[in-house]
């Protein structure tokens, strides 16, 4: 199985960038199964229900989500009534949507995605190494699903690689997001699962983790707060792994790094050519 997970789109920029991509990437890398963490999509805060259809539409199969789930309001209503949104599922108990779900791939098959959120410089929820356990074991890789995907949106790199560990063997990828800097440790882990610490951001690299510069520099400089975030719009670098299945384990062949665009740009995966 093709899989490719494309790290968190910021604002426009990040939205134009995937949806110039993506239908391309599909159709030239004949992808089996898409997910894109869209937690700050729209605004660089939150997603919508419009750009939730909008990813949609355009080939994603799944959007995850992050600390930023609820950033807009109208989010706690649409997630009900979208099935291919996850925010993570160790928030507490009767918080409105899912944290996993199990997902059609194009080619048919069954893709376990699980949401979870750290808890090391994070919002302190429940024990995310348990939930994902949980989940793990209710929908195991081969048995009841064809590959499974889980991504630990959190700040430490050393909770994210322990969750890579956590999960060897039982997933087919284990891919960290949040932190929105790409890092070069991709890598398939000795029981068989993709791991990466931070797929990075898909959004304008012209800018401090999505935002333009100048209201993070001042706070930084004067710790005095003088305006709002606002993410950078200019030329986006779309950021994502593309990992290979194998058909009979559901286990991990081979990963690697995709930067298309932008200031990032290299050369593009060759597996799949």
């Amino acid at each position: 199985m093709r899989i490719l997970f494309i790290g968190d789109v910021v604002g426009r920029s990040g939205r134009t960038v995937l949806f110039e991509r993506l239908p391309g990437l599909t159709r030239d890398w004949k992808l089996d199964f898409v997910a894109v963490n869209g937690e700050n999509a729209a605004g660089g805060f939150g997603i919508t229900e419009a750009i939730y259809h909008e990813f949609v539409d355009v080939g994603a199969d799944v959007i995850t989500g992050g600390n930023h789930s609820w950033d807009q309001r109208e989010a706690l209503v649409f997630i009900e009534r979208a099935p291919k949104l996850l925010r993570p599922i160790n928030y507490p108990s009767g918080t409105p949507g899912r944290g996993a779900a199990l997902i059609e791939a194009k080619n048919g098959a069954r893709v376990l995605v699980v949401n979870v959120m750290g808890r090391i410089f994070m919002d302190a929820l429940d024990d995310p190494f348990a939930a994902v356990d949980r989940e793990l074991g209710a929908c195991a890789l081969k048995r009841d699903s064809d590959a499974t995907i889980v991504d630990i949106h959190c700040e430490a790199t050393s909770e994210k690689q322990g969750m890579g560990y956590f999960c060897d063997g039982r997933a087919s990828l284990v891919v960290g997001t949040h932190t929105h800097v790409p890092t070069a440790d991709h890598q398939v882990l000795a029981g068989g699962t993709a791991f990466i610490s931070d797929v990075g951001m898909t959004g304008d690299y012209d800018s401090v983790i999505g935002m333009t510069k100048e209201e993070p520099l001042n706070r930084f400089l004067r710790k005095i707060p003088s305006s709002r975030f606002e993410p950078a719009l200019g030329a986006a670098t779309l950021c994502a792994v593309a990992v290979e299945t194998d058909d009979v384990t559901g286990l991990a062949r081979r990963i690697a790094a995709v930067r298309l665009g932008g200031r990032l740009e290299h050369a593009k995966p060759t597996f799949w050519e």
